[in-house]
């Protein structure tokens, strides 16, 4: 686990954890969105450590209920699995340990924070969601 990015100023209010694939370009742009922004978090590799049950399933509440939103279908792991039919049979909660258990399935970057969740990355959607007014 990398340590926490901490600028030298007070926080703006949120404690915000960020799951990243090292070799994916656009969590790449989410980490320097972050850092030009001076905004604190933590950031975690997730292949390493991914999301945990309760952060999953927190996120699922803000992609309201749909477990499909926090898969990455576009990897490989997800058609190796052959998840795009499985998933229309497995429960919540078979979804959610599955993703727990395989990093790679889980839709990057992955930002939770006290009260908000966004998958992927949007700048205009971050600053919307991050950034106080």
């Amino acid at each position: 686990m990398k340590a926490a990015y901490r600028p030298n100023f007070e926080f703006i209010g949120y404690n915000m954890i960020i799951y990243v694939y090292g070799k994916c370009s656009t969590c790449q742009n989410a980490l320097k969105f972050l850092k030009a922004k001076e905004i604190s978090f933590i950031q975690r590799e997730i292949t390493e450590t991914p999301p945990t049950i309760s952060e999953l399933g927190t996120m699922l509440r803000y992609v309201e209920g749909d477990v499909k939103k926090l898969f990455n279908s576009s990897g490989l792991l997800y058609r190796e699995m052959q998840l795009t039919e499985k998933l229309k049979t497995m429960s919540e909660k078979e979804a959610l340990k599955l993703l727990n258990s395989h990093g790679m399935l889980v839709k990057r970057p992955f930002l939770i924070g006290d009260d908000f969740g966004i998958i992927g990355f949007n700048a205009a959607k971050w600053s919307e969601k991050i950034l106080k007014a």
